[in-house]
């Protein structure tokens, strides 16, 4: 599949970064074309970061990066999953993953 059947919504698509040999979620980001091409092109993951405006590698500064294994396109052809292995932890806060917290029901006991 070439780019060109990619929906991107304002220029980005999102992105879930998936630990390939366990599976585990660990994060979601946003990805422009040329996120995606310097993906491909240097093997690890590159993601646009809306706050700072700026195309970023994962772990450019942090050391923890995502060395890309596979891209892959869901159904609909407006979401991407990046199946990487995960050098350190993925998470800013330094957690493994971004999906670190429950949501609870205000309502239960």
């Amino acid at each position: 599949m070439d780019l060109s059947k990619l929906k991107f919504r304002d220029g980005l698509i999102p992105v879930i970064a998936q630990d390939v040999h366990t599976k585990e979620v660990l994060m979601l980001a946003y990805a422009n074309e040329l996120a995606i091409r310097k993906s491909l092109e240097t093997g690890y993951a590159h993601y646009w970061s809306r706050s700072r405006n700026e195309l970023w590698m994962k772990g450019e500064s942090s050391g923890n990066t995502q060395k890309l294994v596979e891209i892959r396109v869901d159904c609909d052809c407006d979401a991407l999953l990046y199946l990487v292995e995960q050098k350190g932890n993925a998470c800013h806060t330094g957690n493994r993953t971004c999906f670190f917290r429950r949501l609870e029901n205000e309502n239960s006991s």
